[in-house]
């Protein structure tokens, strides 16, 4: 009887009977599996191509000159960005879950397995992930742009670059400082939308204080009408009075809002005119010889 089992006709028939069962496999795979793998591709493919076409339509926004108020370029490529990778990644993990479903194989201890390895993998890098998120908020609420003057981590510059892992700042000295973006707890910002000038003039003690603030006011209404510097100033510039009485002199506060950047240029030419209108008034400086005007009270005074 054993001998019967390995005869030539057995054996092809069992062969058969395996083929049989693979044809019949293949047409049931090929019938009801395989449209369904192609629709997850399909529909995977099209979702990809809707989150690419968001983020094209986003970054030729930002190219845009005239963006809406409170929205930067900076601002909308890094959305743009953001949205297409979280999209992308998210499509191609329902892709390959419901294709592996499909095939029969289980996912379950694949899911697991990935979640712990993005634990470790989280918990090993948790600085960088704290970059990126803080780099997201950065630049999703706008609380800079290129080209702002801040202070922050304990340095103070312009911003030169912003990524989502670090920010760029060049200082006045032109040393470049790169700062994570987990270090960023506290952001001072001095440039934006506008920034405010002080100026202290100081004038002598004897001087009739109603006519030092019309010069004031005279230079100070000349230069907001100047062609050459209207559109640097914000508003009007204000001449609030006396700010400070020190022995024999007063010194008197004159307030601009300029374009960020725009303030050195017009100090200076405050400076120069304001000189120039006391020499013609006759009005003395506070101390014999020397003129001082002066800004906020970091910065040494200035003799003009």
């Amino acid at each position: 009887m054993g001998t019967l089992l390995f005869q030539p006709q057995n054996v092809h028939d069992r062969l058969n009977r395996v083929f049989q069962d693979w044809g019949e496999d293949s047409v049931t795979f090929l019938r009801h599996d395989v449209p369904k793998i192609i629709w997850a591709l399909v529909v995977a493919f099209v979702l990809l191509m809707l989150f690419r076409m968001m983020r094209n339509k986003l970054i030729a926004q930002s190219n845009r000159q005239d963006l809406p108020s409170g929205l930067r370029a900076q601002q909308l490529r890094t959305v743009a960005s953001v949205v297409y990778s979280i999209g992308a990644v998210i499509v191609i993990f329902y892709a390959v879950t419901t294709i592996l479903t499909i095939l029969g194989i289980n996912i379950g201890p694949l899911i697991a397995s990935a979640g712990v390895a993005g634990f470790a993998i989280g918990f090993g890098a948790q600085t960088l992930v704290k970059d990126f998120i803080n780099g997201f908020f950065i630049l999703v609420e706008n609380t800079f742009d290129i080209g702002d003057t801040i202070r922050t981590g304990g340095v103070q510059g312009t911003v030169e670059n912003i990524t989502l892992r670090r920010t760029i700042l060049r200082d006045a000295d032109g040393t470049v400082h790169t700062i994570p973006n987990s270090q960023m707890t506290i952001v001072s910002n001095m440039t934006r939308d506008w920034t405010q000038l002080a100026l202290q003039v100081a004038v002598d003690y004897k001087e009739n204080s109603g006519h030092v603030i019309s010069v004031l006011k005279e230079v100070a209404h000349e230069i907001y009408e100047d062609e050459r510097f209207h559109e640097s100033i914000v508003a009007e510039p204000q001449v609030p009075g006396i700010d400070r009485v020190a022995g024999d002199q007063v010194e008197y506060l004159l307030l601009v809002k300029t374009r960020p950047g725009s303030q050195f240029a017009i100090s200076r030419e405050f400076r120069r005119r304001i000189k120039e209108c006391f020499e013609k008034n006759g009005i003395r400086p506070g101390s014999p010889n020397r003129l001082y005007v002066v800004g906020d009270s970091t910065r040494p005074t200035t003799p003009v």
